[in-house]
C-alpha cells in the first residue's frame, strides 16, 4: 500500500456539529487522544527499533495544550473516537512533564519510512498532522483579519467578527511519468540533493483539468510534449496538505529544454537501469524517490511491466 493511504476511520462528519456528542467523546475513557507537538506525533517506544503510535487516553496530555490550542476529531474506529490536539505551547514534552521517558515526537515522514508503524496509523497520522498544520495556518479570517474559532470538531473555523466560515482545503498536485519508448523522463529539483531524481510535479491551477496540468508541467519544465494521458493512483501528501494525482503520459519525442528556474536536471531513464535501482544497486551515481512517495510507486510501476 502506498504511505498515507488507506485510513480506516469514520469520519462521522453528520456529528461534527453535535458538541454534545464531540464534548462527551472527548471525556470518554475508551476515547483516544493523538498529541502533535510542532506538527510532530508522538510515537511510544525508546526511539530506536519499531515505535508505537502515540494514542492516548483523556486526561493525560491536555494539560501540556496552550488555552486555545487546536484540536481535531479524526474519527471513529469501532465506536472508539479519535482525536488529534496540538501541544506545541509545551516546552519539550518527551523530556518533561505527564509524558517523559514515554517516547519522541519524530518527522511523519521519517517515522513514515523508519518507524515500522501499520499502514493505517500512517494514515491517520498524515490526516491529523495535515488538520494541525491548517490550523495552525488560518488563526485569522482571511476576509477580515480577525482571529477565528474552532467549530465543527475542528473542521471549521469561524470570524466572530464578520462571520466567515473557513473550512480546511486539499492542494491538487499532479506527479506524472512522461514515457517514450522503453524510457521514462526524471528530473532533479533544485532542491534535492545531487543524484537524486523523481518524477514531475506541479500544483494543479484554477480553470485547469488534470490531464491540461500534467501537459503543461512536463513542457514547462522540460521542454518535452506530451499525449495520452492516463490515471495511476493518488496519495494524500500531509506536508502540508496535498493530494498527489499520479498520472502517465506519452511524449512526442526525446528533446529536452529544462527550465532552470524548475529543475536543475532531467533526463530519460531506460526501464532497465530503473529496474536495478528500485533493487537496490548502490553503485550507480543516481537514487530514485523513497516507497514513501507515490513518484517511487509510479516508476516501480512503469518499469515493472
Amino acid at each position: 500500500m502506498i504511505p498515507f493511504c488507506g485510513n480506516p476511520l469514520d469520519r462521522v462528519s453528520e456529528k461534527r456539529t453535535d458538541t454534545q456528542w464531540v464534548e462527551a467523546k472527548r471525556r470518554d475513557a475508551s476515547s483516544l487522544i493523538l498529541p502533535m507537538w510542532k506538527l510532530q506525533p508522538f510515537l511510544i517506544g525508546p526511539g530506536k527499533g519499531p515505535l508505537e503510535t502515540g494514542f492516548l487516553h483523556p486526561g493525560l496530555c491536555e494539560s501540556l495544550a496552550g488555552p486555545d490550542a487546536a484540536w481535531v476529531l479524526l474519527g471513529v474506529e469501532k465506536e472508539r473516537a479519535l482525536f488529534a490536539l496540538d501541544i506545541s505551547a509545551a516546552r519539550d514534552p518527551a523530556n518533561e512533564g505527564p509524558l517523559a521517558g514515554l517516547g519522541t515526537f519524530r518527522d511523519l515522514r521519517a517515522a513514515a519510512m523508519t518507524a515500522g508503524l501499520p499502514d493505517k496509523d500512517i494514515a491517520i497520522l498524515g490526516q491529523a498532522k495535515a488538520m494541525i498544520d491548517w490550523h495552525e495556518r488560518h488563526g485569522f479570517c482571511a476576509r477580515c483579519g480577525h482571529p477565528t474559532t474552532i467549530a465543527d470538531a475542528g473542521y471549521k473555523r469561524a470570524c466572530p467578527n464578520c462571520n466567515a466560515e473557513h473550512f480546511p482545503r486539499t492542494d491538487p498536485v499532479v506527479i506524472m511519468l512522461a514515457t517514450h519508448g522503453d524510457a521514462c523522463l526524471v528530473g532533479r529539483g533544485k532542491q534535492f540533493p545531487p543524484g537524486f531524481f523523481s518524477a514531475l510535479a506541479g500544483f494543479v491551477e484554477p480553470g485547469e483539468t488534470i490531464e491540461e496540468a500534467v501537459a503543461r508541467e512536463i513542457h514547462e519544465e522540460a521542454g518535452v510534449r506530451v499525449k495520452n494521458v492516463t490515471y495511476f493512483t493518488t496519495q494524500p501528501w500531509p506536508f502540508p496538505s496535498s493530494l498527489m494525482i499520479g498520472c502517465y503520459a506519452e511524449a512526442e519525442g526525446r528533446d529536452i529544454i529544462i527550465d532552470p528556474n524548475e529543475i536543475a536536471e532531467a533526463f530519460w531513464l531506460d526501464r532497465e537501469r530503473a529496474r536495478r535501482l528500485l533493487a537496490g544497486d548502490t553503485t550507480d551515481s543516481i537514487r530514485m524517490p523513497p516507497p514513501v512517495a507515490i513518484a517511487h510507486h509510479l516508476i516501480r510501476h512503469w518499469a515493472e511491466t
